[in-house]
This record gives C-alpha cells, sequence and structure tokens, in this order.
C-alpha cells in the first residue's frame, strides 16, 4: 500500500473531490473523468486539487478501493443450514456477481489497469471462499479438496467470467443465468456422493 504524501492536503475539500470523482465515475464511466471535469464541477482552480492529489488517477484509486470495501461489508456468507448447501453457494456467487456488475461496468478498464497490480481483493475472496469450503467439508457435503488450490480456482472462475461479460456488455440478466450455469458445473465437481 502507498503511504500518504504529507506534503498533501488532506481535508473536507479532499473529501468533496473524492465524492465528485465518484459521482462522475458511476454516470459516465471512470475512463470519462479528467481533472478539468473535476474543477469544473468543484468550482475552483487546479491549485486546490494538485494540492490535495498527484493526478486523477490517484482520486480513482481511492474511489475503486472504497467501492469495493463497501461490496465486501454487503456480502453476506452466513449459511443457514436449513438450505442446500449448493443452492446458498450460488446465491453467495451471484449475489456478488449481481452487486459488482455496476461498479465494474463503470471502472471496467480502471480495474483492468490497476486491481491485478493489488493482491487485497483477491486474497479476500479466496478467505470468503476458504470458509465456505471449510464449512462444506466439516458438514460433509463437499469432497475434501485443498482449500488453497480450490480458493483461486473459484475466485479465476468468478473474476473472468464477470471480466468477459462486462467486456461484451452482456445484459446483468443474461449474465446471471450463464454464470449460475457454469458456476453450478464448478460446484458439482465438489459434491460428495451420497451412499
Amino acid at each position: 500500500m502507498q503511504e500518504k504524501d504529507n506534503s498533501l492536503i488532506s481535508d473536507s475539500v479532499s473529501e468533496q473531490i473524492i465524492r465528485i470523482t465518484e459521482e462522475l465515475a458511476t454516470k459516465d464511466g471512470a475512463h470519462t473523468v479528467t481533472v478539468r471535469r473535476i474543477l469544473e464541477k468543484l468550482g475552483t482552480t487546479n491549485r486546490v486539487f494538485y494540492n490535495r492529489f498527484h493526478n486523477v488517477d490517484e482520486v480513482l484509486q481511492i474511489v475503486y478501493k472504497n467501492a469495493v470495501l463497501k461490496m465486501h461489508e454487503s456480502v453476506e456468507t452466513e449459511y443457514d443450514i436449513s438450505k442446500d448447501f449448493f443452492e446458498y453457494v450460488i446465491d453467495v456467487a451471484t449475489s456478488v456477481l449481481v452487486k459488482t456488475y455496476e461498479i465494474k461496468m463503470q471502472f471496467s478498464q480502471y480495474m483492468f489497469e490497476h486491481d491485478s497490480l493489488t493482491d487485497f481483493n483477491r486474497e479476500w475472496w479466496t478467505k470468503k471462499i476458504h470458509d465456505i469450503l471449510d464449512f462444506g467439508t466439516s458438514h460433509n457435503l463437499i469432497k475434501k479438496v485443498d482449500y488453497d488450490t480450490i480458493s483461486y480456482a473459484a475466485w479465476c472462475f468468478c473474476r473472468g467470467f464477470n471480466a468477459d461479460a462486462l467486456s461484451r456488455k452482456i445484459p446483468i440478466e443474461e449474465a446471471v443465468v450463464y454464470f449460475k450455469a457454469g458456476f453450478g458445473c464448478f460446484l458439482d465437481g465438489l459434491r460428495l456422493e451420497q451412499k
């Protein structure tokens, strides 16, 4: 993680710049956000911006990380034992797809350029997947597997699916149908055969 440059100001104007950047990225896509557009909305000069941030990319990184953290906080991973475990896993994965679709749609180019440079998101998700696998194994619902390998494979499946669906601009409803079918096949390979 990059350390904050102590020569830069961090204040309520910094927060306004972040909020305006988020609004512009959500409305028109991160690729359209420029310092000039931010300053027009803020009604101020270059100096105000550059006293607080090095460049627009720095602000976009903050906005994107905040969006990812909000999405992480919204993911419900408590398993209800009365439900089918595999339906639960598909529901969680589908919920994540739906919740991230709009964020990623607005940040798709940004993500491909920057998100892969950090391990934070991958580590967070593979830990969550690892926990679900642990639960499934401990309750004799799935085969005993190498958690690290399967967690990484599930992460790659979900991330790759999302990236392809976004880059081809598949409508979310259609993407959900395809995702459930493919992820269901992935999960079928983990099912513990009932005797």
